[in-house]
């Protein structure tokens, strides 16, 4: 799942991306409001994180403007303030969750996997393609009822591909997808991973999903290959 942290505490934010990472989340961090907003727009995160007293734009304003313009990017906001109004206010302006300074890291992360739960039930939650099946809200992989241990880099390249069976991905627009905006690689990086994939998902059941597309980058064949 990607999550773009805003949050204008350095140190916080910092933490907060090392502690999401470790839980097999990729995380963005923006440290102030007009910057979060951009990245939020123009970038297909699955949750932002929230902060209310933010630089520049407030954290409401921020939540606003993303519903008005039709997002419907998890939202879970983070406040130092306490009490209903303000709970209230954050809900109002389009939030999904609010969470109180100082809080529990363990909280947090419990109430960002609801909120991907209920992310994921409003979109397709698996993808069948052929037999070979990819469960976005479970994380898991079957090929012909076989379950498929992946890792979580693994999983989240062929998520991202079965969204576009059929069509061809660019290495760019996986590392993109895939990788946090500090990840800073040439993308045959992605090749590396890629041909992991295909040694899970493929070569054991003599299937050929995963194409190589000249020039383009990869396509999952829709027929599950």
């Amino acid at each position: 799942m990607r999550v773009l942290v805003v949050e204008d505490e350095r140190r916080l934010a910092l933490a907060l991306r090392h502690g999401l990472t470790a839980h097999g989340f990729t995380v963005d961090v923006a440290h102030d409001g007009p910057s979060g907003l951009a990245q939020a727009m123009d970038h297909g995160y699955d949750v932002v994180v929230l902060d209310v007293m933010l630089p520049g734009l407030n954290g409401y304003r921020v939540c606003s403007r993303l519903r008005a313009c039709g997002s419907d990017v998890g939202i879970l906001m983070l406040t130092a303030k306490d009490g209903e109004w303000d709970e209230a206010e954050a809900l109002d302006t389009g939030a999904d969750d609010y969470l109180s300074k100082p809080f529990s890291f363990v909280v947090l992360v419990a109430r960002l996997k609801a909120l991907a739960r209920r992310i994921g039930s409003r979109a397709p939650r698996r993808t069948v393609l052929g037999d070979l099946v990819v469960d976005s809200a479970a994380r898991t992989c079957t090929r012909a009822g076989t379950a498929i241990p992946l890792t979580p880099r693994e999983f989240a390249i062929l998520d991202h591909l079965s969204r576009r069976a059929g069509e061809a991905v660019s290495k760019r627009e996986i590392l993109d997808a895939v990788w946090d905006n500090a990840f800073d690689s040439d993308p045959n990086t992605v090749e590396v991973r890629v041909s992991a994939l295909r040694r899970k998902i493929d070569t054991p059941f003599g299937r050929a999903a995963v194409q190589t597309v000249r020039g383009a980058g990869y396509r999952l064949a829709a027929d599950g290959g």
